[in-house]
């Protein structure tokens, strides 16, 4: 049992102390010449006019937040259409529960208004 738990002790310190050394050989070896021109802000070339901070509507978030949750579904389902002949019928129910499940969620964005453009 406890030999168990030494070969998980020595992978976490191992992967603690791989990415910790290397980050140390990049602080330690990485050259260091700032200048004004370096320590400037970059974007895309030109230079910013007005404040670079600006308040973006939340509506675009959620936008965003509601695609990646439906595509992440979406690959979910995807086994399931490939594998549809082998399935058992447990499987099958399953896969109908998942997909209310999802369009539940689906009316509830609708709902409360997240999928209205303003």
């Amino acid at each position: 049992m406890l030999q168990e738990w030494l070969y998980l002790a020595i992978f976490l310190a191992i992967s603690l102390f791989i990415p910790a050394a290397a980050i140390g050989a990049a602080a330690l070896l990485s050259p260091k010449k700032p200048s004004t021109l370096k320590n400037s802000i970059y974007e895309c070339g030109i230079e910013t006019v007005g404040p670079a901070r600006i308040q973006f509507k939340a509506q675009y978030y959620l936008y965003a937040i509601l695609f990646l949750i439906f595509d992440v579904e979406t690959v979910f389902l995807f086994p399931f259409a490939v594998a549809y002949n082998q399935l058992l019928f447990f499987a099958v129910i399953e896969v109908i529960l998942f997909v209310f499940v999802l369009a539940g969620g689906l009316a509830y964005a609708w709902r409360r208004g997240a999928l209205e453009w303003s």
